[in-house]
């Protein structure tokens, strides 16, 4: 069954053509509790087959072990994928549960090799800074990451979670083909100064979390249900009684789902996908999931169109969360706008 093919876009001006929805990998190996190998590379294989061609992994993700999981599947599908991974995020080899951000120039060229060969690829399609080191400066680093580009280890650049102006001025060294943030009903933050600037430079807002990591789906309701190395547990949001406010926003989400005979988590990723059309400029949202049934549910929201009114009526939603992002929000743009 290969019926259901997302459409595609353009990844900014610099980037490749991909489909409109990419994949998610970093729960196939890390942060969300106890993983099935199995049914995640049959997702990877749905995925490609509804016209998912761009999967998104960082060298962090379990310690490089979603790059390793994810080769064997790229290479057997290397000329129909697009390959997003990420440096920055250094493990402390004393400490497996600490990062320390990581921008210097010759960490980026360590961690491009060490992704390469994890990955088992020749080059790189896309390669992102994935946190920001305010002491280094940011030319220096994209300069470093435009060599590699110069060097054919990497096709086209990319940043998450950086400022407008700290976008602006990494583009003024080397076109960047996207950038990657939070974006969701829930998460709204980057609207006032990254967005704006990603137009007008070219650039593809890459949204990730577009399911608020699953809060928006239904599926938990506060993060005490969740395993004990759940990632979540760790995100204000899902305790205590900021967990109990955020489930009532979710009521507003299902009265435009029942409009469209829908689930919670199609009409969040539709309202995403939708800002495309209503800021102008590329959006390829990346929800993560390990079940191919999720990958069909995830790809038939593309389809789904919401009315003003509906719009409207969800575009309150995010004022009225209860707690941040991050328990540390001094990692992200909207930190250090």
């Amino acid at each position: 069954m290969t019926d259901g093919r997302i459409t595609t876009a353009k990844l900014g001006d610099h980037g490749p053509e991909v489909g409109v929805q990419g994949l998610g990998c970093m729960g196939m190996s890390f942060a969300y509790g106890p993983v099935d190998a199995d049914a995640s590379r049959a997702t990877l294989e749905r995925a490609l087959e509804l016209g998912v061609t761009f999967y998104d992994t960082a060298d962090a993700y379990g310690a490089g072990e979603n790059e390793r999981f994810l080769s064997p599947f790229f290479k057997a599908h290397r000329d129909e994928v697009v390959i997003a991974t990420k440096f920055a995020l250094s493990i402390p080899p004393d400490d497996p549960t600490r990062r320390v951000i990581r921008n210097d120039p010759p960490y980026i060229r360590q961690a491009v090799e060490a992704s390469l060969k994890r990955l088992d690829v020749d080059v790189i399609d896309l390669y992102y800074m994935h946190r920001r080191d305010v002491n280094v400066p940011i030319e220096e680093s994209v300069g470093t990451m435009a060599d590699l580009v110069r060097e054919g280890k990497v096709k086209h650049l990319g940043l998450s979670e950086v400022t407008a102006d700290e976008l602006r001025a990494a583009h003024a060294v080397h076109p960047i083909a996207a950038v990657q943030s939070e974006w969701s009903l829930f998460s709204r933050d980057i609207e006032p100064h990254v967005v704006p600037a990603a137009r007008e430079l070219g650039v593809a807002l890459v949204p990730y979390s577009p399911l608020g990591r699953g809060f928006l789906t239904g599926s938990f309701a506060r993060a005490e249900e969740l395993s004990a190395d759940d990632f979540r547990r760790q995100q204000p949001r899902f305790t205590g009684d900021n967990a109990t406010a955020n489930a009532t926003l979710l009521e507003l989400i299902r009265s435009v789902a029942k409009a469209h005979d829908a689930s919670l988590g199609q009409i969040a990723l539709a309202w995403v996908q939708q800002q495309a059309t209503i800021r102008d400029l590329p959006v390829i949202p990346i929800p993560g999931t390990r079940k191919p049934s999720r990958v069909e549910e995830n790809t038939a929201a593309t389809r789904i169109v919401l009315t003003d009114e509906q719009l409207d009526l969800l575009d309150g939603i995010a004022a009225q969360v209860a707690g941040n992002r991050y328990a540390d929000m001094a990692f992200t743009s909207a930190g250090r706008e």
